[in-house]
């Protein structure tokens, strides 16, 4: 260790930036695993370590040849930065999944490029912003969440019902069945099983309140004609 570090001080300065940086993510992280989501406390605990010890490298280059003048060998902090945003593409992508038709892990994605972001500012150093930084992302995370649930605002469901063909709803009935639980359609489309004995209506509707998805349900339930029907809710 000695022959790369000449002071103690260069071991406490990447002692105490790879700490924070584990602290930074690990506090991220606690909130995602909270929530249930799939890239959670480890995950983003070691994406902004990672990201840390990765741009310390850059600090520290000339450790990496010694007696070779720096002017032959220089290394461009931006780049490197550029390289780790790039490889928390991959990894962002990966968390994002397909449930149904509804597409989820977005927030969890931009969270882990957040997160490596901030990992980036402590490793060259930037305490404040990253602290800053840190603060706004457990914000967005967890304030904006609840400032979300109680903003008026449009929720989005995939819906199909399915009939046999000798007892199919008329497009009106359906529309004025969602109209009166506080639906509207924002698309309809339409379908007949490849046997023909089904036919399908296959939409988007949309309500103000998501409460209104259990009274569908229940309505649907009694309804005899009905063969089959799902509600599927949009969400990150």
């Amino acid at each position: 260790m000695s022959e790369y570090f000449s002071t103690g001080s260069d071991l406490w300065t990447i002692l105490i930036h790879l700490s924070a940086a584990l602290g930074a993510g690990a506090l991220i992280g606690l909130e995602r695993s909270y929530h249930g989501r799939p890239a959670g406390f480890r995950t983003h605990a070691l994406v902004c370590l990672a990201s840390s010890l990765l741009m310390l490298v850059t600090l520290y280059q000339w450790k990496w040849l010694p007696g070779v003048p720096m002017d032959t060998v220089r290394t461009d902090p931006t780049r490197m930065a550029q390289g780790i945003m790039t490889g928390i593409g991959f990894l962002g992508a990966g968390v994002i999944f397909k449930e149904g038709v509804t597409v989820r892990g977005l927030t969890t994605a931009a969270s882990i490029w957040t997160t490596a972001a901030i990992g980036i500012l402590i490793g060259v150093g930037f305490f404040t912003p990253a602290v800053l930084a840190t603060v706004f992302t457990l914000g967005t995370l967890s304030v904006f969440r609840m400032i979300e649930a109680r903003m008026p605002a449009h929720h989005y469901s995939h819906h199909a019902m399915v009939f046999r063909r000798d007892s199919v709803m008329p497009e009106a009935e359906v529309r004025e069945l969602l109209s009166g639980l506080g639906f509207s359609i924002a698309n309809i489309s339409y379908r007949v099983s490849d046997n023909g004995e089904f036919f399908e209506y296959r939409m988007i509707i949309r309500t103000n309140d998501p409460g209104n998805n259990a009274r569908l349900a229940g309505a649907l339930a009694h309804d005899s004609r009905i063969h089959a029907f799902r509600i599927s809710p949009t969400g990150d």
